[in-house]
């Protein structure tokens, strides 16, 4: 399967792009139109930040893997380049999910779907670093669809979500609500609470290399006999 924007010509890639900034800013004008008609320019003042977390990842995704401090391990596992001995982790943006999820595939199809892409890019960013001597090297994410008991068998640990990535979540909760409406594949309300953000180094991960491979080929399976 393929990323269904990056697939594209470079002529379309933008075209899309310019009709979603089109649409963003056909929206914000007339939350300014209603404002100013009505006097209530809260609606401006909530409707802009709404409609600019929704629409960041469609430029944002794109141009940072343009410029390499996004990297793609899979159609949905997302790397930030190392800082400070960190590597942040990403389950795949808004952007991703729009292009890459099958709209024939139901619900629980498309939560396997992602999963099985998260645990087919963390084996490639594995086979990447295993032999880079970082093991002291911290890989760090945040999910909404892995559960906790599947992160801990995979090699991570859950910690507790720091106040600005909390507040990061929060700013973009209709960006969030959106992709998991599309996983879920019917309106659906992400917890905050339930989200959890999880660590581990390279060691911790290879050590569990061999349920990663099995549970990979067993979504896999499942996956190709839909």
């Amino acid at each position: 399967m393929k990323h269904g924007f990056y697939a594209k010509e470079k002529r379309k890639q933008n075209r899309i792009q310019a009709l979603i900034i089109l649409g963003a800013l056909a929206v914000i004008l007339l939350s300014l139109f209603i404002s100013w008609k009505t006097g209530v320019y809260l609606i401006t003042i909530f409707t802009l930040p709404i409609v600019l977390s929704i629409i960041a990842p469609f430029i944002d995704t794109p141009s940072l893997k343009k410029s390499g401090k996004l990297i793609y391990h899979s159609l949905l596992f997302i790397t930030d380049t190392p800082k400070n001995g960190v590597i942040n982790i990403h389950g795949g943006t808004l952007f991703d999910y729009v292009f890459v999820i099958d709209k024939k595939m139901n619900g629980k199809q498309r939560t396997n779907f992602i999963i099985q892409q998260y645990l087919q890019g963390l084996l490639h960013f594995l086979q990447e670093y295993e032999n880079k001597n970082a093991d002291n090297l911290k890989i760090r994410g945040t999910s909404y669809i892995m559960n906790e008991r599947t992160v801990e068998r995979v090699g991570f640990k859950v910690i507790k979500t720091d106040f600005i990535q909390y507040l990061i979540l929060v700013y973009n909760y209709f960006n969030i609500l959106i992709a998991y409406s599309i996983a879920k594949d019917k309106l659906a309300f992400p917890r905050l609470k339930n989200i959890k953000t999880f660590e581990a180094n390279i060691n911790d991960l290879t050590e569990q290399k061999s349920f990663i491979i099995n549970l990979n080929n067993k979504l896999k399976n499942t996956i190709a006999n839909i």
